[in-house]
């Protein structure tokens, strides 16, 4: 038996709004007998879904909520995983055989409330890190300022840049990069966010093109120092949490293809799972791809001796778990890297359980996986509509043929009334690509005009008001 906990990122590291969607993905990797722990009830449409494609039956799993805690049951609340109701009610669980059944714990999130609560039923040794994590290690781990750092000094490639943990600091070192930076660009990097959402690009060039950029928020600099004072007056607060984090700047790379490296790390040492490409639209994460192709074999092999060396790093200093070590493909060819996900990243469900899983990409013919966040342009109203298109359309996804639309997580609007956000899988025969599936749903559901919505909008947002 494993503990499967669908938590995210800590609160007091980052705040976010509604992660109850996002967080059953943890159905994809469910295995009979595991136990889930989740912050709401499941969605019971998209967890029949789900294990009718993995086989796991509804019967095999035990399913717990946490108490609702601060978060009104939208976003996992850490402290609710060990209050002394709840640990009783996971004993409870795990009766009759007792915590000696417990083989794994495995959390999305690298918690110290997960090392607490696996302390507490006394099954810490099965979770890989526990000693690290109890303190705080998955904030420490996940933190682009200390990327960067122990990039440096594992010798794996990266762009020109610096952490700054002032004001004065980042005026100063966004004049200085800007100075010698090709593109004349900068990008300016939140220590915790992700998908772009945390990251601002400065340039002076309105005419640059940076809609392939992972950078949600876009900022025309004014000629001269003045411009870069100016901007840093406004953006300080934003990008370093109000001052509690350092903030990264680094030269902006333009025409660069995002890519990954993603490898699991263990006490006997690491492994490389998968590599993939991410695609942006509007700066906004649009989809990705596994496995990866379209790179020269030197390209993939610089992708993978980075990663392993990074994986290394993080496994030194403690950390278990799966990680994703992101990099570009400069247009020379050069491979460098601009960040480490350590832990249970938005890939892992695509790759492991749905393209190797149910796919099972590398048989003949061979398939590839892509999976789409909805377009800000669509229109969902939910999970029952948009499989009724599926249907409707014939992209249903066919084990026979091995392509087709595998929807990914549940598609619950954030606000009464708004359309769903959400993401999901499309396999296909790489000599014919996706784009025929995806355009039969955008002509189907792209009915908000582009530039109506926010573009801060993103999966886990939402006008969440939480009691203190």
């Amino acid at each position: 038996m494993r503990i499967l906990i669908g938590n995210h990122i800590d609160p007091s590291i980052r705040a976010r709004g509604d992660m109850r969607a996002w967080t059953q993905r943890l159905f994809w990797f469910a295995r009979p007998g595991d136990l889930l722990i989740l912050c709401c009830e499941p969605d019971t449409a998209f967890v029949d879904y789900a294990l009718a494609h993995t086989g796991v039956k509804r019967e095999e799993l035990t399913v717990l909520v946490a108490p609702a805690g601060a978060y009104d049951e939208r976003l996992f609340d850490p402290a609710s995983l060990t209050e002394a109701v709840f640990v009783e009610q996971v004993r409870a669980a795990l009766a009759p055989a007792g915590a000696g059944a417990v083989t794994e714990v495995f959390a999305l999130w690298p918690s110290a409330a997960v090392a607490r609560l696996a302390d507490a039923l006394d099954v810490a040794d099965r979770f890989p890190g526990a000693a690290f994590f109890g303190q705080g290690g998955g904030e420490i781990g996940n933190n682009k300022a200390n990327f960067r750092a122990l990039a440096a000094a594992a010798g794996v490639p990266i762009l020109p840049g610096r952490i700054c943990r002032s004001l004065a600091e980042a005026t100063e070192a966004t004049g200085a990069l800007l100075e010698r930076s090709a593109s004349g660009a900068v990008v300016v990097k939140q220590a915790h966010n992700g998908a772009g959402v945390g990251n601002q690009l400065l340039v002076r060039d309105p005419e640059m093109a940076v809609d392939h950029v992972g950078a949600r928020h876009l900022h025309h600099l004014a000629p001269g120092v003045d411009g870069i004072a100016a901007y840093w007056a406004e953006r300080w607060p934003w990008a370093s949490g109000e001052g509690r984090w350092p903030v990264v700047i680094e030269e902006f790379a333009p025409g660069a293809d995002a890519v990954y490296s993603e490898h699991y790390v263990s006490d006997a040492g690491t492994r490389a799972t998968e590599t993939g490409r991410l695609l942006y639209v509007g700066r906004r994460l649009s989809h990705q791809v596994v496995p990866l192709d379209g790179v020269t074999e030197p390209v993939r092999a610089a992708l993978l001796d980075g990663g392993a060396r990074l994986a290394e790093s993080y496994r030194a200093f403690g950390y278990r778990g799966y990680l994703s070590a992101d990099a570009l493909v400069l247009p020379g060819g050069r491979v460098v890297f601009t960040e480490v996900n350590a832990q249970v990243s938005g890939s892992l469900h695509i790759y492991q359980s749905i393209a190797h899983g149910i796919v099972d990409v590398a048989a003949e013919p061979q398939r590839q996986v892509v999976e789409y966040h909805v377009p800000p342009t669509w229109a969902v109203p939910g999970f029952a509509a948009f499989l009724a298109a599926l249907d409707e359309l014939g992209l249903t996804y066919d084990p026979a043929t091995r392509t087709g639309v595998i929807v990914s997580m549940p598609a619950i609007p954030l606000e009464v009334g708004a359309p769903a956000q959400f993401v999901f899988c499309i396999a296909y025969d790489p000599a014919e690509g996706h784009a025929d599936v995806f355009d039969q749903l955008d002509a189907r559901f792209a009915t908000v005009p582009a530039g109506t919505y926010d573009a801060s909008q993103h999966i886990g947002t939402g006008a969440v008001s939480f009691s203190s």
